[in-house]
């Protein structure tokens, strides 16, 4: 069997193929499926091949390594407070110019402050990728009270190299996206996502019996 061409290896003419494989790869769905090399976007069909982009140089040990904590603070009416969770991430020693605050529901899905924040912590870890960058709130809760859009985040923040930090809660600490840790977020999550149903139940109940 021979072996299936390398991916930058060119074509005559100076063009890119779409896909590398041998016809024989063809006929058996599995290999077809799992040694078929997609092409990166940089090298689509008809481009003229060029080296590809040089891989990150590797951290150096010797770099001092620290911890970057980023804090966020969030109410969901502008009536509460949000004094305690800045006393809160102040003691956790953030600054108050390093906590992104705003009142605002989790019902709403675009957050300026909470966009900010997560901007800031990309900018801060690209520019500091030997530091651990945490980003830290208060509760669980005020990351959001729907179960998949916590999900999501942590799994946005992990693949940014970014760490969660809650400091009170059910989860208090380092978030450990694998293992358990992940199974224990996504029940949590669940669990605040019917807090936030109940509520809303008792508010509307609360408002109907007043009506009448």
């Amino acid at each position: 069997m021979r072996r299936p061409a390398r991916l930058t290896v060119p074509r005559r003419g100076g063009g890119v193929a779409s896909a590398y494989h041998t016809r024989r790869f063809t006929q058996v769905p599995y290999l077809k499926k799992e040694l078929r090399v997609p092409t990166p976007v940089d090298r689509g069909p008809g481009r003229s091949w060029r080296p590809g982009t040089p891989p990150p140089a590797p951290i150096d040990p010797a770099l001092p390594s620290t911890d970057i904590r980023i804090g966020c603070a969030r109410c969901s009416t502008l009536g509460q407070e949000l004094d305690s969770q800045l006393d809160a991430l102040a003691g956790h020693g953030i600054p108050r110019d390093k906590v992104f605050a705003e009142k605002i529901s989790t019902r709403i899905r675009v957050r300026p402050k909470f966009e900010e924040v997560l901007r800031t912590a990309r900018e801060v870890k690209a520019h500091a990728p030997h530091c651990r960058i945490v980003f830290t709130v208060c509760e669980m809760k005020r990351l959001g009270r729907d179960a998949a859009e916590l999900t999501a985040l942590a799994d946005q923040l992990t693949a940014h190299g970014l760490v969660l930090e809650m400091l009170a809660g059910p989860l208090p600490g380092i978030y450990d996206p694998t293992g358990p840790g992940k199974l224990l977020f996504a029940f949590f999550a669940a669990m605040a996502e019917t807090e936030r149903e109940n509520i809303r139940e008792s508010t509307l109940e609360g408002l109907d019996t007043a009506a009448r």
